[in-house]
C-alpha cells in the first residue's frame, strides 16, 4: 500500500459518514436481519371501501367457491373441495395487496371495476342479462347474483370481444388463485397443500437450519453479512436539518444494483482497491434467513413482489429484487453468448467487443468464477418435467442437450426460484460479491433505494457525474443521503435502469425503448403414476430446440412451479374444473417454449411496461406449442393440455390419432396475442442498448452513457438484442468487460493508488 492510499483510507474511515457505515457484530446483523424480514412479511393494511371488499369477495368465491366433491376422495380433498376463498380470508389479504402493494397504470380501473360491480346499474353493464333475476326488481349487484350464474360471466369475460373484460379477468383470475395458494397460517401452512400433496418448503431445510445454528456466522447469516451496512445510527445524525442537504458519503464508485450485473462489477473493482458502495433496494435473504415458502419468497425476493406484468396484463414478469438480484433466483442455467449472436452483435450492429479475445476471456473467467459445470445430471437428481421432456424426445428423435449449471449437477433442490439453503448455487451473493467483502474495500446498503443519478456541468462536452441520492429505510425511519463518487454504474435491470435514468434528467430518446422480453408459453401433461412430484428435483436442465434459419427460434425447457404460480397459470373454464385440476398439480409435468422474440416494448419514467408480440415470435410460440405437445404424447402422459382460456386438453391414451391431430391442430391455430393464453417472462434485456452512436443507442461499447461522463451502465439492459437462452452468463460477460472500462478510467484519475490484480 502506498502513502497516498494510506491516507486516503484513513481519511474515508474517519469522516462521520464513514464510521456511521462501519459493520456490525453477528448478532446485530442478525437482529437486523430478523427485523426486515418480519417487516416483509407484515400484511399489507386493506385500505379499499366497503363497496369494493364486497366486490372482491364475490369474485374471490366465484373463482375458489365452496363445494362438494363429485368423486370419492380423501378428507384433505374433500375439505379443499368445501373451503372458499373467504373462509380463509383471501379477500382481505387481496384487499391489502390493493391497497399497498400492486402497482399498475390500470389499477385505477381494476378498482373502478370493483365499484361498478357494487352497484346494480354496474353489474347489467359488465356481466349483460345473467346478471338479471327472475324476480323483481330484476337488476342486482354482482354479490347478489347466483354463484353459478356469476361463474358463467366471468368466464364469458375471458372471451370477451372487449379488450378491457379479458384484462379484468386476467387480472382477478391471476390475483386471487397466486393469494389463495399462497397465502399461510399461523404455522406456516396452507390449508390446500395436504389436497395437492404439496410438502411445502423443502423437507430438507429444517436440517440444515439445526446443523447451521452451530455452525460459523457466515454459515449463519450468509456470507456477506459482514458487508451490510446495517449500522446506519443513530438516525437523527442521518437526517439533515434541511431535506435539501442530505447526508453525504463519499467512495469512489457508487453501484446501484446487486444482481448479474452490479455484483460483478463491485467485486472487480472492489478487489482491485476501489472504495465501492452498493445500493441495493430489496433485503438480503440468505441461507437459513430463506423461508423457501412460495408467498413470502415472491414478497421478499421478486420484483413487484410477483405481481409485475405489461400494462395490458398481456404477460406475467419475473424479475429478481434481492441482494444477488435475478442470480438469486435463477434457475441456475448459465449459457454462454450463442455464437451466432455474437455474430449478429458484431456484424450487424458494429460491436467489436463481441468476437474479440476481451470478450470470450471474460465468459471464461465468469463461468469459472460461478461454478459453471456441464455434463448430465443423475436421473435420480432430475425434475419429473425433465425426465418428461428427455423421455419425449427420445421416443420422437429429437436431440436433446444438456444445460450448464452454477450449481452442482446433483444439485437437486427444487425450491431455488426462492434461493439456495445451501450456497452450492453461485449467484453473485455468493461470489463477486463475497470478493467484495474480502476485499475489505466496500458496502453493500440493503433496503436503500436510487431516486436520482447526479450530475453537473463541468466545461465538458457531456455534463459529469457525481454520485447517486437514495432513500435508505429499515425499520421505522428513512433516511436521505447523497453517496458522492468518482465513477456511477447503474445496474438495476431492463425495468428499473430506464426508469432511474429518466428520473434523473437524461433525454437519450433510446432510453427505455427496445425492450425484449424472452416470451414464454407453456404445455401440461398429466402423469398419474410416477414415482416424482412435479416441484422435486433439478428445476432445468436438459432442452430441446425449435430451428430457425434467421436465429430466432425457440428453446423448449422445464420451470419451476409451486402451487401458487401453477394456480395462477392453470386455465380457469369452472370452478369445478379448476379444483380437479389442482388436486393433480403434484403429477403434472409442465414444459415451456421460449422464444428469441424479434418484438420490442417499452418501460416508460414510471416503470410501466408495453409490450407487442411480433407477428413471427407468435408463429415460432406455436411451433413450439406443436412440439411441445407431441413431446408430452411420446412421453406418455394420460392427459394434455395448454394454459389457453378455453381449457384446451386431450384423452391422450384414449383418443384415436386422427382426434388427437385435430386437437393438435387445434391448440397451434389459437390466438396467442389476445389475452388469451398466460405469456410469461423470466428475461429482461436491451432497454438501454449498447450501440455505435447516440442516435440508435444509450451507452458506447464500453458501457458509458453518451450524455453522462462517468456514468456506466451494466445490467440486462444494455444488451443488443434478444439472446434467445437465460442471459446470465452474457449479462456478467459485459459487466465485466465495464468493469475494466472503468478500471482504465480509474487508474487515469487516480494515478498514484496501487492495484491489486483483478
Amino acid at each position: 500500500m502506498t502513502e497516498n492510499q494510506s491516507e486516503r483510507d484513513v481519511k474515508i474511515r474517519m469522516t462521520p459518514e464513514r464510521a456511521l457505515l462501519s459493520r456490525g457484530p453477528a448478532d446485530k446483523v442478525a437482529e437486523n436481519i430478523a427485523t426486515e424480514k418480519n417487516r416483509l412479511q407484515t400484511q399489507p393494511k386493506n385500505r379499499l371501501t366497503a363497496r369494493e371488499m364486497e366486490s372482491i369477495t364475490a369474485l374471490c368465491d366465484t373463482f375458489v367457491p365452496s363445494m362438494k366433491a363429485s368423486l370419492e376422495c380423501s378428507i384433505s380433498t374433500q375439505a379443499f373441495y368445501e373451503t372458499s376463498a373467504s373462509m380463509v380470508g383471501t379477500p382481505e389479504i387481496l384487499g391489502g395487496y390493493l391497497s399497498e402493494k400492486l402497482r399498475h397504470p390500470l389499477l385505477w380501473l381494476l378498482r373502478t371495476a370493483l365499484w361498478l360491480l357494487s352497484t346494480w346499474y354496474g353489474t347489467f353493464i359488465l356481466c349483460g342479462i345473467k346478471s338479471l333475476s327472475g324476480n323483481f326488481p330484476y337488476f342486482q349487484r354482482f354479490s347478489q347474483v347466483e354463484v353459478k350464474h356469476r361463474e358463467e360471466v366471468v368466464l364469458s369475460w375471458s372471451l370477451s370481444y372487449f379488450t378491457i373484460l379479458r384484462m379484468l379477468f386476467r387480472a382477478m383470475k391471476f390475483i386471487v388463485h397466486l393469494i389463495y395458494f399462497t397465502q399461510l397460517d399461523e404455522s406456516n401452512q396452507n390449508h390446500a397443500w395436504k389436497a395437492l400433496d404439496y410438502c411445502g418448503p423443502d423437507p430438507g431445510h429444517a436440517d440444515q437450519i439445526t446443523i447451521s445454528n452451530s455452525q460459523s456466522d457466515a454459515d449463519r447469516l450468509g456470507p456477506l453479512y459482514q458487508a451490510l451496512a446495517y449500522n446506519l445510527r443513530p438516525p437523527q445524525l442521518l437526517l439533515p436539518a434541511k431535506k435539501s442537504k442530505p447526508t453525504t458519503i463519499s467512495c469512489d464508485v457508487v453501484d446501484v444494483g446487486s444482481g448479474a450485473g452490479g455484483g460483478v462489477v463491485a467485486g472487480v473493482l472492489a478487489r482491485a482497491g476501489y472504495k465501492v458502495i452498493v445500493l441495493e433496494k430489496g433485503g438480503y435473504n440468505a441461507r437459513s434467513n430463506l423461508s423457501l415458502l412460495e408467498g413470502p419468497s415472491l414478497d421478499q425476493m421478486y420484483e413487484a413482489n410477483g405481481f409485475l406484468a405489461t400494462d395490458d396484463m398481456g404477460m406475467l414478469i419475473l424479475a429478481g429484487s434481492t441482494v444477488g438480484g435475478g442470480t438469486a433466483i435463477n434457475w441456475s442455467a448459465s449459457f454462454r453468448t450463442p455464437d451466432h449472436v455474437i455474430s449478429e452483435w458484431k456484424n450487424e450492429h458494429g460491436l467489436d467487443l463481441f468476437g474479440s479475445e476481451a470478450y470470450a476471456e471474460a465468459m471464461d473467467i465468469v463461468c469459472n468464477r460461478m461454478g459453471v459445470e456441464t455434463g448430465k445430471v443423475p436421473p435420480e437428481c432430475e425434475s419429473l418435467s425433465t425426465s418428461v421432456l428427455r423421455r419425449g424426445c427420445r421416443e420422437l428423435g429429437h436431440k436433446v442437450n444438456d444445460i450448464p449449471c452454477n450449481a452442482p449437477r446433483n444439485h437437486d433442490c427444487g425450491w431455488c426460484c426462492f434461493g439456495c439453503r445451501r450456497g452450492h448455487k453461485k449467484g453473485t451473493q455468493e461470489t463477486w460479491l463475497v470478493d467484495l467483502l474480502e476485499s475489505g474495500n466496500g458496502v453493500i446498503l440493503t433496503g436503500c433505494k436510487a431516486i436520482r443519478v447526479a450530475h453537473e456541468e463541468r466545461g465538458h462536452r457531456r455534463r459529469v457525474t457525481t454520485g447517486v441520492l437514495c432513500q435508505y429505510g429499515h425499520g421505522s425511519s428513512d433516511m436521505t443521503l447523497f453517496v458522492e463518487s468518482k465513477m456511477t454504474v447503474v445496474a438495476c435491470g431492463a425495468i428499473n435502469t430506464p426508469v432511474l435514468l429518466k428520473r434523473s434528467g437524461l433525454k437519450n430518446p433510446n432510453i427505455g425503448k427496445h425492450l425484449r422480453l424472452h416470451p414464454v408459453v407453456m404445455a401440461w401433461g398429466h402423469f398419474p403414476n410416477c414415482e416424482k412430484k412435479s416441484y422435486e428435483g433439478a428445476i432445468l436442465t436438459a432442452m430441446a430446440k425449435v430451428k430457425s434459419k434467421d436465429g430466432y427460434g425457440a428453446v423448449i425447457q422445464t420451470p419451476s412451479l409451486h402451487p401458487g404460480m401453477f394456480s395462477a397459470l392453470t386455465p380457469w373454464v369452472s370452478s369445478a374444473d379448476f379444483k380437479f385440476q389442482m388436486t393433480r398439480f403434484s403429477r403434472t409435468a409442465h414444459i415451456f417454449t421460449l422464444v428469441r422474440d424479434r418484438g420490442s416494448g417499452t418501460v416508460d419514467s414510471s416503470g410501466y411496461i408495453r409490450y407487442r408480440m411480433d407477428p413471427r415470435d407468435e408463429l415460432t410460440l406455436k411451433k413450439g406449442i406443436e412440439k411441445m405437445i407431441r413431446i408430452m404424447e411420446a412421453a406418455g402422459a394420460e392427459e394434455i393440455g395448454t394454459q389457453h382460456c378455453k381449457g384446451d386438453k386431450v384423452r391422450a391414451k384414449s383418443v384415436s390419432s386422427h382426434d388427437f391431430e385435430e386437437f393438435v391442430k387445434t391448440v397451434k391455430g389459437r390466438d396467442y396475442r389476445g389475452l388469451t393464453t398466460p405469456i410469461c417472462s423470466a428475461h429482461q434485456m436491451g432497454s438501454c442498448r449498447m450501440g455505435k452512436n447516440e442516435k440508435t443507442s444509450v451507452v458506447d461499447e464500453r458501457g458509458e452513457s453518451w450524455e453522462v461522463e462517468g456514468l456506466y451502465l451494466a445490467d440486462s439492459s444494455i444488451v443488443p438484442t434478444a439472446i434467445g437462452v437465460n442471459p446470465m452468463v452474457t449479462i456478467q460477460s459485459i459487466a465485466y468487460c465495464v468493469s475494466q472500462s472503468i478500471l482504465q478510467e480509474l487508474r487515469r484519475k487516480i494515478p498514484k493508488q496501487s492495484k491489486a490484480n483483478v
